[in-house]
């Protein structure tokens, strides 16, 4: 039957929301979920990849991508629109110096060792008689500690130079990472636990956390505040507005900037889209600040709107997995994501025992970003600190400052070979060196010592 209106993007998002509801149920309901905190949209995505793949239901897989690719941006542009964080009365500058630059540093030598990790095991592979793209490796630190946001923004591009599949490939390293996150990261954090490495000795975790909802009788956090008067513009609305302000100057801008360069780089600054996006997110929120509105912002509100993104874009990066494409490269996913997992889980264990304090605490939220992301990162910090009382929560909001100059030079370099013709070995080569520099960095700073525990 014909219809007067396209529904096929709105039914792709309905189908997306009754995973996610599916995804909350079986969390509420199953100990194994509790146990390991998978969160909703995982549980939910994984289910909807069941269903497409079986043929129970049919999804178009490039509008899951689309969905994923401008969910992602507007996670970034809102998470950048953010009213400023509040800090408490007991948290020192130089804490709140110290912390976020040890994560952003940490994130210089993991990204670059995952990098690595992967370009040589391409290179090996190739030599005994796969024909890997010589990329391929480079979806691992992308997956991994970028999330499947970037992973697939980045695969789309290179999709456009001739890597087939890259967009489904890299959402795999992304899955490997969470995999990694939730099965080792969890029974790692409670170890520490159990050690008597928490600074606040948590008790068993309440059921509002274990379930992922809200009980009866709990006390429930605001949600946000009201800035704007209902009978003229809705809170929600408003700050959605602004995203979407951002959103439109942004393209612009890619679109301008595209006009003076070359067609390849032209193609890849759509990979970058975030990376501009934040920027004149920023600016906007300045600007407001600027003219003395900014008390309209609510960061409770913005962090809703951040926070639907980010569920929404995992059920539906996991949801556009194409398996029979994952089943025809196996071989390298699985040795690629085992072995930039076990060398990420050795790397911030190591680094995270020699922290100055909260050792336990900021080993898991960094184990968290490596693995997966910000979000994953907290989610693991909330089983040591389930209160947030230490300063790590807040070092983990403010990390992204530090962590950015690594992870903008790092997928500069990624683009190297498509952009300047640089060889995945000179690539390799100064992925080594920055990762050197970076723990050269940590040592010089003193955010690194002796075992503390």
């Amino acid at each position: 039957m014909d219809t007067p209106f396209p529904f096929e993007p709105v039914l792709v998002f309905g189908i997306m929301a009754i995973m996610l509801l599916v995804g909350m149920t079986l969390r509420a309901r199953i100990k194994f979920f509790q146990n390991f905190l998978i969160p909703s949209c995982f549980i939910g995505g994984t289910i909807g990849l069941i269903l497409i793949s079986t043929g129970l239901i049919d999804v178009s897989v490039d509008l899951l991508e689309t969905f994923a690719y401008h969910l992602f941006i507007i996670s970034f542009i809102s998470l950048s629109l953010t009213a400023g964080i509040k800090r408490n009365a007991d948290d020192s500058f130089k804490s709140l110096i110290r912390g976020p630059l040890w994560i952003g540093l940490v994130s210089g030598v993991v990204m670059a060792m995952q990098g690595i990790v992967g370009g040589l095991i391409v290179f090996f592979l190739n030599a005994t008689g796969f024909n890997l793209n010589p990329l391929f490796g480079f979806l691992s630190p992308l997956g991994f500690t970028q999330g499947p946001g970037q992973a697939l923004s980045v695969g789309k591009v290179w999709e456009e130079f001739g890597f087939a599949n890259a967009a489904t490939l890299g959402l795999s390293f992304a899955v490997f990472g969470f995999a990694f996150a939730f099965f080792v990261g969890v029974p790692l954090v409670n170890w520490g636990i159990r050690k008597g490495y928490a600074a606040q000795t948590p008790r068993a975790l309440p059921l509002e956390i274990l379930r992922g909802i809200m009980q009866k009788d709990t006390k429930r956090e605001a949600a946000g505040e009201l800035t704007t008067h209902s009978g003229n513009i809705d809170t929600l609305a408003f700050h959605a507005a602004l995203v979407g302000l951002v959103y439109i100057l942004t393209y612009l801008l890619v679109l301008a900037i595209g006009k003076f360069i070359s067609v390849e780089v032209a193609k890849s600054l759509w990979a970058f889209f975030f990376f501009f996006a934040v920027v004149i997110a920023l600016l906007v929120k300045a600007l407001i600040g600027r003219i003395g509105i900014d008390y309209l912002l609510d960061a409770g509100v913005q962090k809703r709107i951040t926070g639907w993104a980010v569920d929404f874009l995992i059920v539906a990066t996991i949801m556009a997995i194409q398996l029979v494409i994952i089943w025809a490269y196996i071989v390298p996913i699985l040795l690629i994501g085992l072995v930039s997992g076990i060398f990420t889980t050795l790397v911030v264990f190591y680094l995270g025992r020699r922290t100055w304090g909260y050792s336990l605490e900021r080993m898991m939220g960094m184990y968290g970003i490596a693995t997966g992301t910000a979000t994953t990162g907290l989610l693991l910090l909330r089983i040591a600190d389930p209160e947030f009382e230490t300063p790590v929560a807040l070092e983990l909001g403010i990390q992204a400052i530090f962590a950015s100059p690594f992870v903008l030079s790092y997928m500069l370099l990624m683009h190297a070979p498509l952009w300047w013709g640089w060889s995945v070995q000179a690539v390799l080569a100064v992925y080594a060196g920055a990762m050197i520099l970076s723990f050269v960095l940590l040592k010089l700073f003193r955010l690194i010592g002796p075992r503390r525990f």
